[in-house]
């Protein structure tokens, strides 16, 4: 964890800009994968681990600003459980070293709400992810499970997710650690990769890596010769010569901070042609998108950049036709790139998530779009110093939309459809790297990986 003050910090300025109200944050369980005792690995909540970075199971707290008090809720191991897990610090001395000097147990929890209920205080929570969190806040609040989602507090969340946007430099060095953890993650990926390997068997060799380092993985990893599938996971299938492997995988650091990471690369020793002129299309595209970011600027609009640059390659090559920007602003371009170029990131590898992309990747006045590829861009909003955000464009060839929109006679101004059917075969390529918006820029995170076709070929060699 961070030092104390950094703690005491923010739950200071949580309360300044609540101003008043009950602020009630929930830690994670313990969850069960095929019977009680047999656990998913734990992972904390990351708002909770924000303000009270105590990564253990079964804790709760509340910043009662009214009152000004902070209390955390937790219970000792019983000794039946020492003996399984052995000797843990006690609750009241890892609270210390957050700044919290009151540790209640749980089962007064639900007292303190029902008092501040009945004093007519706000109590504010977050939308719950996990059922047992639902099920909890239904409880002491005497809400539906339906409503607790509903009536979740959008003035903490907005507060949150103020703060968690912008990095510090304390959240930036862990950052760093995490992208070199997901670099070499990659590296090993990029150099391990053999003909007649299943796709699994090369995933395999990437979370030794990250929890051999101090964490884990900060996403399931997606490796795939099907790269035109967006999240296709690993599997069975056997890697060959002449396909396209990509590698979308990423690494959380000890303290929980991620990194997100895709490399694409040949199965064989070389890219051939085509794949090289389509991968330097890409290339050109994240390039021009990273040049773009700075303080101020629409991160949409650099979304538009990148599909611009897509486009104006796929041009070359006789797929696309007429005025590149009418294209894209017609939507052409999600016949090839059906995502968005980015999202913020952090304690989460998408930042946030779990408070709304609305509140996170948008603002009062600027709504998410619900067409078509824009609906997946996460993040639209102006982008401020200290943002931490990937850039990750990419060509995906989907046989299924060719053959839907053709029949619609969709972008037929802007489409050769006759041209992009060649590529039917041909897969996906995305390439994705880490950056911190800087005062007068943006700023690469973790060490340089391989990323012209020059320079993967070579580790391929």
């Amino acid at each position: 964890m961070f030092e104390k003050g950094i703690y005491i910090a923010r739950r200071q300025k949580l309360k300044q800009q609540l101003s008043k109200g009950i602020i009630l944050l929930l830690g994670n369980e313990e969850s069960s994968m095929n019977y009680k005792d047999n656990w998913y690995h734990f992972r904390q909540d990351s708002s909770f681990l924000y303000y009270f970075g105590l990564d253990k199971a079964g804790l709760a707290a509340i910043i009662d600003i009214d009152n000004n008090k902070e209390i955390l809720f937790g219970r000792e191991l019983t000794l039946d459980e020492i003996v399984w897990m052995g000797p843990q610090p006690f609750i009241a001395d890892q609270a210390a070293k957050v700044g919290i000097t009151d540790v209640q147990s749980p089962v007064s929890l639900a007292m303190h709400l029902q008092k501040a209920r009945a004093a007519g205080q706000t109590i504010h929570f977050l939308p719950p992810y996990r059922p047992e969190n639902t099920r909890k806040l239904s409880e002491w609040l005497g809400l539906s499970l339906e409503a607790v989602k509903e009536l979740a507090s959008v003035a903490l969340i907005k507060a949150i997710v103020a703060q968690r946007s912008i990095k510090s430099a304390e959240e930036v060095e862990q950052i760093n650690k995490a992208v070199d953890i997901t670099a070499a993650m990659h590296l090993a990926a990029i150099k391990g990769a053999k003909e007649g390997m299943t796709e699994a068997q090369l995933a395999g060799q990437l979370p030794g890596i990250a929890i051999g380092a101090g964490g884990n993985l900060s996403f399931p990893t997606i490796l795939t010769v099907n790269g035109q599938v967006l999240h296709n996971h690993y599997g069975s299938t056997v890697m060959q010569q002449g396909q396209l492997a990509l590698c979308d995988a990423g690494a959380e650091n000890a303290l929980h901070y991620a990194g997100d990471m895709t490399r694409t690369f040949p199965v064989g020793k070389k890219f051939t042609t085509l794949q090289k002129e389509m991968y330097d299309i890409v290339l050109s595209a994240q390039e021009a998108a990273i040049a773009a970011l700075r303080p101020g600027i629409l991160f949409r609009d650099v979304h538009f950049i990148a599909c611009e640059k897509l486009m104006e390659g796929l041009k070359e090559h006789g797929v696309v036709k007429g005025d590149v920007k009418e294209a894209v602003a017609a939507g052409a371009h999600t016949m090839v790139f059906q995502c968005g170029l980015g999202h913020m990131m952090g304690l989460d590898v998408h930042d946030m998530e779990d408070l709304g992309e609305q509140y996170v990747g948008y603002t009062d006045d600027m709504k998410k779009s619900t067409e078509f590829g824009l609906k997946s861009l996460r993040l639209g909003r102006s982008l401020e110093p200290g943002f931490v955000v990937t850039i990750e464009p990419g060509l995906y060839f989907i046989p299924e939309l060719m053959d839907l929109r053709k029949s619609e006679g969709k972008f037929k101004d802007f489409i050769n459809y006759n041209q992009l059917d060649t590529f039917r075969s041909f897969g996906g390529i995305r390439i994705e790297e880490d950056l911190l918006i800087t005062s007068g820029g943006s700023q690469l995170l973790g060490k340089p990986l391989a990323k012209t076709a020059a320079d993967i070929e070579a580790l391929r060699g």
